[in-house]
């Protein structure tokens, strides 16, 4: 039985709600630049956790997690540029912004506690 790992579910379902976003941005409103970009940073989120998992060191761990933390900011970027450029609307853009808001704030947590044990060695 696989063990549950928040982090990993939630920024896969989050790329996952990028995909469609970018796909939904392609096809609505013919916006390839904005929907590249934001379909790169939010995939990347979910692709840097699931390899820091991975990771051979506390240190590698920190590296990918931080990657993680940086990517999902910029994703918020895009979501809030993409708001205020009307291309999405408000309840959409508020859940997006939600979720990633959420996934920033447990990546915060995991590299401040992840950091705190490794200096504690």
């Amino acid at each position: 039985m696989k063990k549950e790992n928040i982090i990993v579910d939630k920024t896969f379902a989050f790329a996952i709600r990028v995909v469609r976003l970018a796909q939904y941005l392609k096809k609505e409103h013919q916006e390839f630049d904005m929907s590249k970009q934001i379909l790169r940073s939010g995939t990347s989120i979910g692709a840097n956790v699931e390899e820091a998992t991975g990771g051979q060191s506390k240190r590698d761990f920190i590296a990918k997690m931080h990657i993680s933390y940086k990517e999902a900011r910029e994703t918020r970027y895009w979501i809030r540029l993409l708001a205020a450029t009307d291309y999405l609307d408000v309840k959409l853009s508020d859940s997006l912004l939600s979720d990633i808001d959420e996934i920033i704030r447990l990546l915060n947590a995991i590299l401040q506690s992840t950091k705190e044990n490794l200096d504690k060695k």
